[in-house]
């Protein structure tokens, strides 16, 4: 999943990033508020960090720019301003939730993890395809009684299939949710990883999950009549 990070602390963005990283997120960084809503404007995000405090336009104007455009993003407001009637001007503004600094990395992971189960039906913490299942928690992967190891990026790729398995994706679902600004459009990335992926869920034995769709993009399905 990709996460627009809002920060002007320098020092705290990349530790930050590098920690979700390692939890296999795409982060985009913005310095501050203009060049988030420049960044929301033109990027697919799945869900946007917010930093209050920032130059020029703060957390609650970003947040409240994006929702009167239109804007469902899910946003999780962090700043040292912890006080009840901050948290209440932030979740007036339209954020989702609110976490006052310092915090704890795992509770900010489970945060998100409780954000990204929103939508119009409340997803588990498992998602399951047959006999393979992905723990979103502990990023455990198993096909069968079988555990499957996977790179950071690979489990990310995996996931985002595995939300939207019976559709077909396209490259550009893909690079928009999966990988960072920095993407080149013109590699061919995607297809690497998508052969590594395809490798790892056939390894141990089990019938093909992982199918392309010539033209049109790949989908994780059990059957490959699938739908667009």
């Amino acid at each position: 999943m990709r996460i627009l990070l809002v920060e002007d602390e320098q020092d705290a963005a990349r530790m930050l990033a590098k920690g979700l990283r390692e939890q296999s997120y795409a982060v985009d960084i913005a310095a501050d508020g203009s060049e988030a809503l420049e960044k929301a404007a033109v990027n697919s995000y799945d869900l946007l960090l917010l930093d209050v405090m920032l130059p020029e336009v703060d957390g609650f104007d970003v947040c409240r720019r994006l929702r009167h455009e239109g804007s469902s993003v899910p946003i999780l407001l962090l700043t040292a301003r912890g006080g009840v009637d901050d948290r209440i001007a932030g979740l007036d503004c339209g954020a989702d939730d609110y976490l006052a600094k310092p915090f704890d990395f795992g509770e900010l992971l489970a945060r998100i993890r409780a954000l990204m189960r929103r939508g119009t039906e409340l997803k588990d913490t498992v998602l399951t395809l047959g006999d393979l299942s992905m723990d979103t928690r502990t990023h455990a992967v198993l096909r069968g009684h079988v555990a499957i190891s996977l790179t950071a990026k690979e489990y990310a790729l995996l996931e985002y299939l595995m939300n939207r398995q019976g559709d077909v994706v396209s490259r550009t679902d893909i690079s928009e949710h999966v990988w960072e600004e920095s993407y080149d459009p013109f590699s061919n990335l995607i297809e690497v990883y998508i052969q590594r992926l395809r490798r790892k869920l056939e390894a141990p034995g089990g019938a093909p999950l992982l199918h392309t769709r010539r033209g049109e993009g790949y989908v994780l399905s059990l059957e490959e009549d699938v739908h667009a």
